[in-house]
């Protein structure tokens, strides 16, 4: 299979919570890589909308993010560009190096 990502993903595990409507509940979800420009999602609800928000837990960094694709009980996302936090912590000068950035 082709690898058609722009930045390389590190390997995680990280509890997280994808965020529908700010006045509705959360849908709990583990990121399992992570990369300035997106990341692997396991879910246990196949209700992920195309759009949504995604808070790390640990950090409360938030990402604006577009459905790329879907698995069984995975969904593939990249994060919308000039959204997320400008202080997140998974940008570092070697992954911007990575992904062309400055």
């Amino acid at each position: 299979m082709q690898e058609r990502r722009r930045c390389v993903r590190t390997r995680t595990l990280k509890s997280a919570r994808i965020i529908i409507d700010p006045k509705t509940s959360a849908l709990e979800c583990i990121v399992r890589n992570l990369s300035p420009s997106g990341a692997l999602l396991l879910v246990t609800s196949l209700a992920v909308p195309d759009r949504f928000d995604l808070i790390l837990s640990a950090t409360r960094t938030r990402h604006a993010c577009l459905v790329a694709w879907r698995g069984s009980d995975r969904v593939g996302v990249s994060f919308s560009a000039g959204i997320a936090d400008a202080a997140d912590p998974i940008r570092s000068p070697q992954a911007d190096r990575s992904c062309g950035g400055s």
